[in-house]
């Protein structure tokens, strides 16, 4: 028997939180028995990692609760000499209000002058030192990060050498891209141990939704992509990797208790003894999960409230469900339906007070920008003639052309669900839909037809990116893009792909910001607002400053 102590590699993960329970995932250097406030769990190994995903269940609801991790009876966190306060698990609030931070796109890199220079601050760097400062009312509740959590096709510099000596001789295209399960491990190895960014994780619960760059860019963009990049030697070793070590680090930290107890590949990684066949099992289930992707949902939801304020969140798999058949969709029926059911119907004795709809890629994008993806996906389908169709089809790949809006049949069963839960007895407060994905942030008010704005304030909120801005002329190309000429040129040009209005009017509220930053839904009984701060450095030191905040919700006379 090793005499060796184990080690933390990765975390502790605060995942999910109720009233009376959480979920805490770890990553260790070797097989052994990790311990939280008393729960034991043996980790389970895959691809030669050792991982373990604790239940804690009996805690005080509203309760604040600091903890330590024990492996093998041994403390291993938190760390010694550690400059942030102990890790703590927060249940649910007994009041009325609820914080949700939120954004996505974080790209690894130094924090010396030339990292701070080309990157910016580091947004969850600054919220965990801003949090360190303040009371716990004013931390976050939950933390959502909207897709983009590591970048496997744009890795830092620093594993950038380290792929290229180790992929040195391989002739296969990939370059130092990431290519399997080893090396999107070290991907998340150095994402998540920023000291405070780990700190972070370990103290707000997060729940996170995948996009291209956690698998490899532009992923699903049109059948076009899927055809050439299924062909490529390095197709299933990537395919597996990347759904694999996404359900690992991501996915599994999602789901509530029951969930768990209902998934059959958890089910699996807990009960086979062997770690090879183990291995084996993930692997077979990870390329089902994209050459069948009607077996797996990456989808999830989450009732963030309590007895005396409902909010849920549905968080929408915007990029591994979509179709490419006669009529291309974002989420196919099935996953559609799901959405739908969890959207419309809360928990039993409860109504839904908030409906947060999280999406990677935006609903509602800058109007300019909105009617050139819905003409692009029309002349792609042949509203030009089919010469023009493939041209536009190359057009769609190399300039990012696929959000909602570029699958037009599943932006009007948005807009369709939108009416359907303003239109349930007792309705939601507000609908917010919760994005990232455009490295930008912004507000905009929806109009849906037949609903009021006084009963439901509709919104998109988009926060992007936490660490990796946009270039000059980007930024200016987003600003034309918002503008009322630019609006109305567009929709003439959809108009000659003979692409109909949209089933829904929106404006753009609020930015667009370009800096670094986190956003926060504040909700406050059936008040909703949001808070937008933006990272700055400052003296050397990354600080997060307050931008803007504004009401959602209109006041009842």
């Amino acid at each position: 028997m090793s005499t060796v102590t184990p080690r933390l590699l990765v975390g502790p993960l605060l995942r999910y939180v109720d009233e009376s329970r959480a979920t805490i995932w770890v990553e260790t250097d070797r097989p052994c028995t990790v311990e939280v406030l008393g729960v034991r769990e043996p980790t389970w190994t895959v691809h030669r990692h050792h991982y373990a995903l604790l239940v804690l269940e009996g805690l005080a609801p509203g309760g604040e609760t600091p903890y330590e991790v024990r492996l093998d009876g041994e403390r291993a966190w938190p760390l010694p000499r550690s400059p942030f306060p102990p890790s703590v698990i927060r249940t649910f609030r007994t009041d009325e209000t609820f914080r949700l931070a939120f954004g996505s796109c974080r790209r690894v890199a130094p924090f010396d002058r030339r990292g701070l220079r080309r990157y910016g601050a580091d947004a969850l760097v600054a919220l965990a030192r801003r949090m360190r400062d303040l009371p716990y009312e004013q931390w976050p509740d939950a933390l959502f990060l909207a897709g983009d959590q590591v970048y496997a096709d744009m890795p830092s510099a620093k594993l950038h050498r380290r792929l290229k000596v180790l992929h040195k001789g391989i002739d296969d295209g990939l370059g130092t891209e990431i290519r399997d399960f080893e090396e999107y491990t070290w991907l998340y190895h150095e994402s998540w141990n920023t000291p405070a960014v780990r700190w972070l994780l370990s103290t707000v619960p997060s729940c996170m939704l995948l996009d291209d760059h956690d698998l490899r860019d532009d992923w699903n963009t049109s059948a076009a992509w899927r055809q050439y990049v299924t062909a490529q030697p390095w197709w299933r070793d990537r395919v597996v990797g990347g759904f694999g070590s996404y359900w690992v680090y991501q996915h599994l930290g999602n789901l509530s208790p029951e969930q768990l107890a209902d998934d059959e590949t958890y089910r699996m990684v807990r009960t086979v003894t062997d770690d090879d066949e183990r291995t084996r099992l993930l692997d077979d289930f990870a390329w089902r999960a994209d050459a069948e992707p009607e077996s797996t949902r990456w989808s999830f939801y989450r009732d963030f409230g309590n007895g005396r304020l409902g909010i849920r969140m549905v968080a929408v798999d915007s990029r591994c469900s979509r179709r490419f058949d006669s009529h291309r969709v974002m989420v196919d029926d099935d996953e559609w339906k799901w959405v739908t059911e969890h959207a419309l119907v809360p928990r039993e004795g409860e109504r839904i007070d908030h409906l947060l709809i999280g999406s990677t890629l935006p609903y509602l994008l800058p109007p300019g920008i909105h009617h050139v993806e819905s003409w692009n996906e029309a002349v792609a389908e042949g509203a030009w003639g089919p010469r023009v169709g493939h041209v536009a089809e190359l057009v769609r790949q190399k300039v990012d052309l696929e959000h909602w809006a570029a699958f037009r049949q599943s932006f009007d069963q948005m807009a369709d669900l939108l009416v359907r839960v303003a239109a349930v007895p007792d309705p939601p407060a507000s609908a917010l839909l919760l994005s990232g994905d455009v490295h930008c942030s912004y507000t905009a008010e929806a109009r849906v037809p037949g609903v009021d704005p006084e009963r439901i304030a509709v919104h998109q909120l988009t926060m992007s990116p936490f660490r990796n801005p946009l270039n000059v002329p980007l930024k200016l190309a987003n600003r034309i893009a918002g503008t009322e000429r630019m609006a109305r040129l567009t929709a003439r040009l959809a108009g000659t792909a003979r692409v109909p209005p949209a089933g829904v009017d929106w404006r753009m509220r609020y930015g667009p910001w370009f800096d670094n930053g986190v956003m926060t839904v504040v909700l406050n009984g059936r008040d909703a607002s949001f808070e937008v701060a933006h990272a700055h450095v400052v003296g050397g030191r990354q600080v997060l400053r307050p931008t803007y905040r504004r009401r959602l919700t209109r006041r009842r006379s």
